[in-house]
């Protein structure tokens, strides 16, 4: 090693971080850092550091520096060194006092050398509600995780090595074939892998088609005004107000969508196989006509199927798309079936849109894993996905039969409407009682909303009163306590 480097008057550990600088030598700099380190609790109880070796090569030092630094701070108490687990931040409730010195220290045999071990301290964690009825959420325990580890060490077993490089815009071809296979069997949807676009999920859909493409000056691949249901997310019409497209709100009705009101518009954003949140099917009448409507305006069908596998009561209904892929966008993610951390969703366009697509995007893929990619290509593969898709099928109409039940015994005068479809249920309240109702819930840590929450502010007229119930949300063993307090908090008839 060039002395250059060795008589620098400052070192950076690159894993610990260490500046080693002052009095007294390499030694002396590195035992201070290490002991600062730990008392500022930058290294918490427990940590493990890393080897002699290692830390030596990083710092620029010799190897018995470390060694003796580290054999100097499990003298004082800081770390602890046991055979076959390294050497560690020594567990304690304080860090230590900031003029504690060897003097203070015994050297006698026994457990005089030995740090106390005292209970660590639990940090404080912000609170959340007792009972999580919210909508939109699948049930974290029942993530698959075995199947999905097993898939992604296969995926990064096989990765060619250009996977590791720079990542197509378009996503990996394993996983657009994949879909194309899956969403024809299970969604009725009609492409190919080059017309296929991955996405992060349908919020980074829905900027890619509407926001101007800023890195290139190129306009926005899709322009407002956009028909939406008079009832949806919030989050979506903000975002696409952020990206200065107007939404107008379409009516709805037991149909669905009223498509036969659609305009000036250009283009319509449904969820046609599950309406959020009101939980109504778009009719096979209005599913035609919204077609026919893209068809003779030039226009395109946003199809947001954001839920379209779980249907309890019936075999799921088809996608939109399958009438016509050239006039229909189809939408989807993994944020229901899997779970939102998967950060994974895909947009099937017609041909006239996939190079615009591909230049929002940008020459290289900026936001969906690749490696998890690959997984779930594989996942799709080997079945694993439709297992789990059939597994959670089966929990979630529990839940909702669950539901039904609980109200049935205990509130009779509550409806629950809608299909038995999805991850959620509107319950149909008495008039003017669903604000009262949703206090009620947050007063006793209940988390829900109400079905007013959801709808467009330029809406002609509001829907009956209700509140929107998230019964995939819970783990298993919550869901009880959290039916039992959702009827509590009713209204009575």
């Amino acid at each position: 090693m060039a002395d250059s480097w060795v008589n620098q008057a400052e070192r950076i550990g690159a894993d610990l971080h260490l500046e080693l600088s002052g009095p007294g030598g390499r030694r002396a700099a590195l035992i201070r850092a290490l002991r600062e380190a730990v008392r500022s609790g930058r290294l918490a109880p427990g940590t493990r550091l890393p080897p002699y070796r290692s830390l030596a090569a990083d710092l620029g030092v010799a190897r018995n520096t470390v060694a003796d630094a580290y054999a100097e701070l499990v003298a004082e108490g800081w770390l602890t060194a046991r055979q076959g687990s390294g050497t560690r931040v020594a567990e304690r409730a304080e860090p230590l006092n900031r003029t504690a010195n060897r003097s203070t220290h015994r050297t006698a045999t026994g457990t005089a050398n030995r740090a106390p071990r005292v209970p660590r301290k639990t940090p404080p964690r912000a609170r959340g509600p007792r009972h999580d009825l919210s909508q939109g959420t699948p049930d974290a325990s029942a993530f698959p995780r075995a199947a999905w580890l097993a898939s992604y060490r296969r995926a990064l077993q096989q990765a060619p090595n250009e996977v590791f490089g720079p990542g197509d815009p378009a996503g990996r071809r394993e996983l657009r074939e994949a879909l194309t296979e899956y969403l024809a069997r299970a969604r009725g949807v009609r492409t190919e892998p080059d017309r296929i676009v991955i996405c992060s999920g349908f919020a980074h859909a829905l900027r890619l088609l509407f926001h101007p493409n800023g890195h290139s000056g190129a306009p926005s691949v899709l322009r407002g005004p956009l028909a939406v249901e008079s009832y949806g997310l919030g989050f979506h019409r903000g975002l696409l107000s952020a990206g200065g497209v107007r939404t107008v709100p379409l009516p709805l009705d037991a149909d669905g969508a009223r498509a036969d009101l659609l305009a000036g518009e250009r283009a319509v954003l449904l969820t046609p196989a599950h309406q959020f949140p009101t939980g109504g099917p778009l009719h096979p009448t209005r599913r035609a006509a919204v077609v026919d409507w893209a068809r003779a305006r030039g226009g395109v069908v946003l199809e947001d199927d954001y839920d379209g596998e779980f249907r309890y009561d019936r075999k799921p209904v088809g996608a939109v798309q399958g009438l016509d892929p050239e006039r229909v966008i189809y939408l989807g993610s993994v944020s229901k079936s899997l779970s939102p951390a998967v950060r994974l969703g895909w947009m099937v366009l017609p041909e006239r849109y996939v190079d615009g697509v591909l230049a929002a995007k940008g020459e290289r893929e900026g936001w969906a894993s690749v490696l998890d990619q690959l997984s779930l290509a594989d996942f799709l593969a080997c079945g694993s996905y439709d297992r789990h898709v059939r597994r959670m099928r089966q929990r979630y109409r529990g839940r909702r039969d669950r539901l039904v039940a609980a109200l049935a015994e205990r509130a009779p005068h509550i409806e629950v409407t809608g299909v038995a479809a999805g991850l959620h249920a509107v319950l149909r309240l008495p008039p003017g009682t669903e604000p009262s109702a949703v206090k009620a819930a947050a007063w006793q840590g209940i988390a829900l909303d109400g079905l007013a929450a959801f709808r467009h502010p330029e809406a002609p007229m509001a829907a009956p009163d209700g509140l929107v119930v998230g019964y995939a949300t819970p783990s298993e063993h919550a869901y009880g306590a959290a039916l039992d307090a959702l009827c509590g908090v009713l209204p009575p008839p």
